[in-house]
């Protein structure tokens, strides 16, 4: 198989360099299995000096493709990757991602693996995400139970044959702000009975720079967008199923109700409590805490997007 890596990214300059280059050190224990690769680079209108670096090193990167377009979102950025891609098989990875260096190699194993057993290519893998905020050393990280999940179909870190993206329609583009767009498209590939291989073994390890005080703002802004996404969503696809997956139900508002006392532990009531664990060393501890808060501004941006309430960002 010859694969094309896309990475969609938008203003994320220090941590795509160690991306790319993990990415450009890859390694093939089975040289019959794997063709080539490319990697599809995709700038989303960046300010940050993404597209100058790139340009300036093209000698470290020989397998990198830039495309570049205004800024649009992941959905466009990742059509214009697929677009372009040259590869039968495609990975998605998320610009913040740092791999080592036998990662293609196992998304391919384990999908040339279920081929041989079925006689068939209907699956995709979905390979292990550590988030981390060790930039030094991000794949130093250990696996946590909070690293664990059972999204279907997120791009972070997968490999399908890109046939079945074409058949499936690939991102839908109204999708603009954060969140949904590629568990949507999961809804439409499991339609066409493309199956899920879980692929621990293909590690990405996800950065995110340590939490602090400042960021809730825009954690805020980002659960706001996301319910008015997920009843996008919702519209497409009305299960049961979208429900759960959005919090569009009355177990999450009593659920996070409850939990934030009708939203009176939030950010501002909670803020001693966060300053003091994250002066303490547990930053992570800290945005566990900040998500009581955080998911019920979500709940109520989905049920308020679904009557047609305008959410303030």
């Amino acid at each position: 198989m010859f694969i094309s890596v896309i990475i969609p990214t938008y203003n994320r300059l220090p941590i795509l360099q160690k991306c790319l280059l993990a990415m450009e050190h890859q390694r093939w224990h089975d040289p019959n299995l794997i063709a080539g690769y490319e990697i599809v680079v995709v700038d989303d209108g960046s300010t940050d000096g993404t597209v100058a670096w790139l340009s300036e090193s093209r000698d470290r990167l020989p397998h990198v493709r830039l495309i570049e377009q205004d800024h649009g979102g992941p959905a466009a950025a990742r059509n214009r990757g697929l677009r372009a891609a040259k590869g039968d098989t495609i990975v998605f990875i998320d610009s913040d991602l740092v791999v080592l260096e036998d990662f293609l190699q196992c998304h391919a194993q384990a999908l040339a693996a279920a081929q041989t057993r079925s006689g068939g290519d209907a699956y995709f893998t979905y390979g292990r995400v550590v988030n981390t905020c060790n930039f030094d050393d991000p794949t130093a990280e250990p696996f946590k139970i909070t690293d664990l999940s059972r999204a279907f179909f997120a791009t972070g870190n997968v490999a399908i044959a890109k046939h079945w993206l074409d058949r499936a329609g690939a991102f839908d583009e109204r999708f603009t702000l954060y969140g949904w767009e590629d568990l949507e498209l999961g809804v439409r590939l499991k339609a066409l009975g493309v199956r899920l291989i879980p692929c621990p073994e293909a590690v990405g390890y996800h950065w995110h720079p340590p939490f602090s005080l400042d960021e809730i703002p825009g954690l805020i802004r980002r659960e706001m967008e996301r319910g008015r996404m997920g009843i996008e969503f919702y519209r497409k696809h009305p299960t049961w199923n979208v429900r759960l997956m959005i919090q569009m139900t009355w177990l999450h508002v009593a659920l996070w109700g409850l939990l934030s006392l009708g939203g009176r532990l939030n950010e501002r009531t909670l803020r001693p409590l966060l300053q003091w664990l994250i002066d303490r060393g547990r930053p992570q501890l800290a945005l566990e805490v900040a998500r009581v808060f955080l998911n019920w501004y979500n709940v109520q941006a989905v049920y308020r997007a679904r009557s047609g309430v305008e959410v303030a960002p």
